[in-house]
Order: C-alpha cells, then structure tokens, then sequence
C-alpha cells in the first residue's frame, strides 16, 4: 500500500555518512533531496484487517506539499479503495511512531476539525510514544503535530501499548528503539511464513546492510544500531521478509562477513 513518497535532504536521511558514500546507493536532486517512499502495510490475520502507518494523509496543505516535494497519483485510502478496502473496513490501525509522515493519515478533514480516517479501527500507538508526541520538546515538535492523532483520543479510538503486544496469534507489535525512544516495529510470525515491518529504524536498505548508517533523525543513534542488528539476526533466524516504509522492498537478510546483505525478493 502507498502513500505516495515525498522528498527528503540527503544528508539529513544518511547522518554523518559523506555524500561521496551515499550517493552511490542513491542520487540526490538539486536540492540535495532524495525520495522517501510512504509505504503502508495491509495485514488480514484472525478476521480483522490491520493497516500499519498510514503516510502523509489527506491534511497538507497545497504550499506544504510542495515544501515537502510530495508525489502522488492516489493517496492511501484511494489505494486501500481499489483493493476493495474502505475505510470503515480497517479494525485496527498501528503506528510505529508518530512523526507526521507516518501518522498523517491517522485523521482527515471534516468540516474544517480532524476526525479518524478509519472510523471503526482502535489505533495501536506505543504509551510512551503517545507522551513523547504529546510533550513534545524543541528537536520534536516540528513532527509531532497534535491534528494527526488528538482526535483519535477524543473518539475514544486510541489503544496504548505497554511493550511487546499481540495484535493477533501472527501478529505482534515489538519494541525497536533508537529513532524514537518508544518506536515499534510489527511482526508477522506464523508456522509458515515471517516478516518483519521495520518501520523508520532505517530508510534504506544500506542502512541495514551497514549498521553504523544511521539517519540524523534518530533520537538515539546507538540504540538503534543495536535494534538493527537485533532485528537482521532474528530475520535471518527466521527467514524472514523484510518490509520498509521509506524504500519500496521486500527483502530476506544473508550474512556477509561481519555485515548483513538484503536480497531482493520477487
């Protein structure tokens, strides 16, 4: 499922990493932007149908779409619309955090208020991930932006997570700190199949492949090296599939050397 993508600094997404090493993986517009896909993920276990993240949504306005270089032929609930899906359809929404490009579509517009996009759905949210967003600080506030999920409290929508939680028998919320403090990723884990959600623990396969590039967003840029590697180990325990949010991939996880290699999927 997609949101479109939009268009981020370079230098911002890869961190200390030069840009004589990053544009190899890839090439930056004038602007030194390059493109952050707003992949969400459409999940049916155990009778519910689960989205997780749900992009910038519906709410920019026209100067803040061009400010933030989106592209889109069809926003999310036009893509969820033609696989059949509406929106009163979804049972549960999950954000790995709440940063405005990945809870934006939380809410739409409605007579000038926001309201929930998805009118029936709980939204999973991390309790500290819901304080942080709530009490945001001088780095944060430009990203926690209250219109994206205040008004899922207020409909009485809003489910706090306390840790690693079942959603359903396969499907797990975990806990992957680092770019944010209470940020989580969600787990597909049955006797068949496993697949791992990273959300923004990276946005570029690079940065899986090499652990110590890290995006200059990250909050705290040790942990998530350490979540990265976690998560590499149990994907290639599992054979699991690795799905991004900001690169269209799925990919499984080989060992190479002391490094991780992903491997596109087809």
């Amino acid at each position: 499922m997609s949101d479109g993508l939009f268009m981020m600094d370079g230098g911002a997404v890869f961190g200390v990493v030069p840009k004589v090493l990053w544009q190899r993986e890839v090439k930056a517009d004038d602007l030194n932007r390059i493109p952050l896909y707003l992949q969400s993920l459409l999940i049916r276990s155990a009778g519910k149908t689960i989205l997780v993240e749900t992009g910038y949504g519906s709410k920019l306005t026209p100067r803040q779409a061009e400010m933030f270089g989106l592209q889109r032929e069809r926003g999310l609930v036009e893509d969820l619309d033609a696989r059949g899906v509406s929106p009163k359809d979804v049972d549960i929404v999950i954000n790995t955090h709440l940063h405005a490009d990945h809870c934006g579509g939380n809410t739409t517009l409605a007579a000038g208020q926001a309201v929930p996009t998805f009118p029936n759905a709980e939204y999973w949210i991390q309790r500290g991930e819901w304080q942080d967003a709530t009490h945001p600080n001088e780095r944060t506030r430009a990203t926690y932006l209250a219109d994206n999920f205040q008004a899922v409290e207020a409909s009485g929508q809003l489910r706090l997570l306390d840790g690693d939680t079942k959603v359903t028998p396969d499907v797990k919320c975990v806990l992957s700190p680092g770019h944010t403090r209470h940020h989580q990723s969600v787990v597909v884990d049955s006797i068949s199949h496993a697949a791992v959600f990273v959300g923004d623990i990276a946005q570029y396969k690079v940065q899986f492949e090499r652990l110590a590039w890290i995006s200059s967003f990250d909050l705290e840029p040790l942990v998530s090296l350490e979540t990265k590697r976690g998560l590499m180990d149990w994907a290639i325990q599992r054979n699991a599939i690795v799905i991004a949010v900001h690169q269209p991939l799925i990919c499984r996880v080989e060992k190479a050397g002391p490094n991780y290699r992903l491997v596109s999927v087809d």
